[in-house]
């Protein structure tokens, strides 16, 4: 041989302390592509298009066009509830679409070719999960500005809570991995439509069977308990804490028992999925027991005997009496007591009313009780909700013990009171027809009808509708002095709609026996 050398090569051991390979940096930065691609193909899809831009489309224009003007004092302990509805069909169109996606490679044959690819079946997994994120940012923005926008409005009162915000978003989380696990356990494109079909009959089947159980209802993503009169915040008793654990819990739970059907069983999975299954029963088991007796207890002292745990301010003659969170709101209500106190006659122009707050909660937050009204001479109730017709109702409210007295009285009959209250109550409004035909329940300005009021609604007959309908055509300052120089009479029961036209100047149209009857049906 010549005088070549033949060298060896020399590899030393492993440490164990060698930095990480090239390749694990790789397959997240493909898992991360991979995401974003399907994020830009979930937006393309139809529904999650349409839905999601009717989700913002809809919330911005309830946010600019207000419910008759109530919107403009919200209560921010309702408006973080109401943002939990709204991404729910987002999330059934996510839902499909993302088990549609997954199941891509399938319908077109291409599952074959993923056997060459660097990529684990439990990592495309992943990464199919990780394309919802984006529409969970998206509406979690969404949800934050519906939020901000109500709370830096002036007349906002309460208080919101991170929790009850966050349900949303974890809503749209929950329904794209969801997604993803159904598409691993059901090889087939219509296995998403058909579990919405199952889904919603089974909700249906155990809400039935479960009645009012508290651990029923809550199995849901949202629960937004809507319908009874805002309460105060610490009345609320909505477990949102637990909720959002048990939320949280059940979207990891279901993204490790899809790695884990997609092949990815490694012991950091099954331990992250026991630490997830405890999560979920945790949190069901915080959110499942019903009102505490001192939750119970509190809702009843705030109900019954509002004055233990309200505040008074003065305005001018009157006393105003709110809850804590609404306390702000008292010269608002004082405004609306000096315009229609400035109308009255006799004594009633200098009286010191009590205008007292209160709010039915005994019976939960989808309970629209009424209030019953107060025998108390000179206490006026207002209610918890405010703007729209709310205003012009306190105001019949506040007219109302200013002719009678007080509230129960007058829910008695329909005599001359009625249409002085409705002057009293209307007179002073910059468009005091419209504002009538809105607090009427048949909004009609014509014919027999009742007009709302925060407890005892005022009934008039068709002809007392008439003589406050050609009232309301007069000048104000025309009427003003008859009313203040006819004031005993006009406030008395035993005056006859027929008198009460007489005394204010306006022609009569049959009032008397006639109508006396229909008054007493």
């Amino acid at each position: 041989m010549s005088g070549t050398t033949t060298g060896t090569v020399e590899q030393a051991a492993p440490t164990g302390v060698e930095p990480p390979a090239r390749g694990q940096g790789s397959r997240t930065a493909a898992v991360l592509a991979l995401a974003r691609f399907e994020a830009r193909e979930l937006l393309l899809q139809i529904p999650v298009f349409v839905f999601f831009a009717l989700y913002v489309g809809y919330t911005g224009w309830t946010m600019f066009n207000g419910r008759e003007g109530m919107d403009d004092y919200p209560v921010l302990q309702d408006v973080d509830r109401s943002t939990q509805t709204g991404p729910l069909l987002l999330g059934i169109a996510l839902f499909v679409c993302v088990d549609r996606a997954v199941l891509r490679s399938r319908r077109q044959g291409t599952d074959r070719h993923f056997d060459v690819l660097v990529m684990e079946p439990w990592r495309r997994t992943v990464a199919h999960a990780l394309s919802v994120v984006p529409f969970a940012a998206g509406t979690a923005l969404v949800v934050v500005f519906q939020f901000t926008w109500a709370a830096l409005k002036p007349g906002a009162v309460g208080h919101g809570s991170p929790a009850e915000l966050a349900v949303g978003p974890l809503a749209i989380l929950l329904s794209g991995t969801l997604g993803v696990l159904l598409a691993r356990l059901i090889r087939s494109t219509f296995g998403a439509p058909l579990f919405v079909v199952v889904a919603y009959v089974v909700t249906v089947l155990v809400t039935n069977a479960a009645g009012s159980a508290q651990w029923a209802r809550r199995l849901s993503p949202a629960v937004s308990e809507e319908g009874a009169d805002p309460i105060p915040s610490e009345l609320l008793g909505r477990p949102a804490a637990w909720h959002v654990l048990y939320l949280v819990g059940l979207m990891v739970l279901l993204l490790c028992l899809a790695v884990l059907v997609g092949g990815g069983r490694t012991r950091a999975v099954k331990a992250l999925t026991a630490v997830a299954l405890a999560a979920t029963v945790t949190g069901v088991a915080g959110q499942s027991p019903g009102d505490s007796a001192g939750l119970i207890a509190a809702r009843a002292k705030a109900s019954v005997t509002p004055e233990k745990v309200q505040s008074c301010v003065g305005h001018g003659r009157s006393t105003y009496c709110a809850y804590p969170e609404w306390t702000g709101r008292t010269a608002d209500w004082a405004e609306v007591v000096a315009r229609v106190q400035s109308l009255a006659g006799g004594s009633a122009r200098g009286e010191r009313l009590t205008v007292r707050q209160r709010v039915d909660a005994r019976y939960g937050l989808e309970s629209d009780a009424a209030l019953e009204p107060s025998s108390t001479p000179g206490v006026v109730t207002v209610g918890t909700r405010w703007g729209g017709n709310r205003i012009q109702e306190f105001a019949v409210g506040v007219a109302s013990v200013l002719v009678a007295g007080d509230e129960e009285s007058s829910g008695e009959g329909c005599d001359a009171r009625a249409v002085t209250i409705m002057w009293l109550a209307l007179a002073s409004e910059p468009d005091p027809m419209t504002v009538f035909r809105h607090i009427r329940l048949n909004d009609s300005v014509k014919g027999s009808g009742i007009s709302l009021a925060p407890t005892n609604p005022v009934y008039l007959s068709a002809e007392q509708t008439r003589i406050v309908r050609e009232l309301l055509h007069k000048p104000r300052y025309s009427v003003i002095p008859k009313v203040r120089a006819h004031w005993a009479e006009l406030t008395s029961a035993k005056t006859s709609t027929a008198r009460v036209a007489q005394l204010l100047g306006v022609p009569t149209a049959g009032a008397g026996a006639g109508d006396a009857k229909s008054c007493e049906q």
